[in-house]
């Protein structure tokens, strides 16, 4: 705890105090930005979510595969110039906070998925092959 200030030299003190912290705060800056590698691993973190209070690592931004980083920016624009064209600033604020929530589900399995069912719904029902030629009776296998 820090003691309070009740005179000149006290305030001084604590001027100096603080110098010397922007001080040691500009060299550790510095550090950072020192060279092309420092800089990506600077920018890099900014895309990396801190470790939760289990100390697991949630997922970062570049965590998912590229459908869902796809799906990150085109759900909240679909849905904002279909559904949503007439709505204010902030409603198309909250779809575009909500579609980015709801885009980490969205993996290329999901997609793949949902692809395949709506292949056998359209898929026509065929009847049964026949053979090339009607008088002929199709191979049994027992003879």
């Amino acid at each position: 705890m820090e003691l309070p200030i009740r005179n000149l030299s006290d305030l001084r003190g604590e001027i100096f105090r603080l110098k010397e912290v922007e001080h040691e705060q500009s060299i550790a800056l510095g550090q950072r930005f020192r060279s092309p590698g420092a800089i990506f691993s600077t920018i890099a973190s900014i895309f990396r979510n801190p470790a939760g209070p289990d100390g697991e690592k949630s997922s970062g931004f570049f965590d998912q595969d590229i459908v869902g980083l796809i799906s990150r920016f085109v759900l909240p624009f679909t849905l904002n110039k279909t559904i949503f064209r007439n709505s204010g600033f902030i409603v198309k604020t909250l779809v575009g906070l909500v579609s980015q929530k709801a885009s980490h589900f969205i993996t290329e399995d999901t997609v793949v998925g949902l692809v395949d069912k709506v292949k056998s719904l359209f898929k026509s029902k065929t009847p049964e092959e026949t053979p090339a030629h009607k008088g002929v009776p199709p191979l049994s296998e027992t003879y």
